[in-house]
């Protein structure tokens, strides 16, 4: 049984509004996601920094051979 599109059940304004809160909820978690990532990127990066490994990119184990 289809719903009536002038009287949803779901407490939706209509559907035009309810695919926007759809897309506004799913475009802010991807964002949430994204910034946890970044973050993610810059504790490794400190942390890897902080081992003494070279942030330019050098492998630790290449940086290693070099100290030789």
């Amino acid at each position: 049984m289809a719903q009536d599109p002038k009287n949803p059940k779901n407490g939706s304004k209509d559907p035009k509004s309810a695919r926007e809160d759809r897309l506004r909820a799913a475009l802010r978690a991807n964002l949430s996601r994204r910034k946890a990532q970044a973050r993610g990127r810059k504790a490794e990066q400190i942390e890897t920094d902080r081992d003494g490994a070279a942030s330019h990119g050098t492998p630790p184990h290449e940086q290693n051979e070099k100290d030789s």
